[in-house]
């Protein structure tokens, strides 16, 4: 289903269409590009802070992995799993897809033509790798928070699940912004984000939730 919606999408032109509104918005050219605040502190920074807080959980869960009272590591482990699989996973479908950026597609500021996903891309354009987005994966990736309180903190899933989605949300628009990627990139990339999570989730995670409180 969720390929169905991007072909649809694909022939809709719906990226190029909002990708061209952003470029002329930003007066006919990527003015955002080396942005302070988009490139340094959000694709940068947001980077680093993701890498960082999945390294953090790292040590804090083998720290506490023997301790009979932290009945929270199992779950973690499998937290960092789902992460660490879905920025795999991207970074992996990245390097067989061949698509462009639009900053370098003609009338987007750059010189290639426009190749959808599912087109037969020329040889002559050479390799490019930017479907899904890989930055935005950083983000989304912790959309498996959801699965984490599931287990831990059922009340909190909710707000596990909004940390994921506003950290994907807000790293994927800083790209767009600076004409890095188009906004399928991003919706690729959350949708194979939380695939991976609820397969982690039904492969290694309990049956049933914490206190018998309903997953619905």
């Amino acid at each position: 289903m969720p390929w169905l919606v991007l072909a649809w999408w694909c022939a809709r032109q719906v990226d190029l269409h909002w990708a061209s509104w952003l470029f002329h918005w930003e007066g006919g050219a990527w003015a955002l590009k080396r942005s302070v605040v988009l490139e340094t502190l959000l694709h940068r920074g947001g980077r680093q802070l993701s890498q960082l807080a999945w390294t953090g959980l790292l040590v804090a869960t083998l720290s506490r992995w023997r301790s009979p009272a932290a009945t929270w590591t199992r779950p973690a482990a499998r937290l960092l799993l789902a992460v660490f699989a879905s920025i795999a996973c991207v970074a992996a479908l990245k390097s067989l897809t061949h698509m462009d950026c639009p900053w370098d597609l003609a009338g987007l500021g750059g010189q290639r033509p426009y190749v959808g996903l599912f087109e037969a891309r020329p040889a002559s354009l050479g390799p490019a790798a930017c479907f899904p987005a890989a930055h935005a994966a950083g983000g989304y990736a912790w959309v498996a928070l959801y699965f984490f309180f599931l287990r831990v903190a059922p009340r909190c899933r909710l707000a596990g699940l909004g940390i994921g989605l506003l950290a994907g949300l807000v790293f994927g628009l800083a790209q767009q912004l600076r004409g890095a990627h188009f906004l399928s990139h991003d919706v690729a990339s959350l949708t194979m984000c939380w695939g991976v999570a609820c397969a982690v989730d039904a492969l290694f995670g309990e049956r049933g939730v914490r206190g018998g409180e309903s997953q619905a």
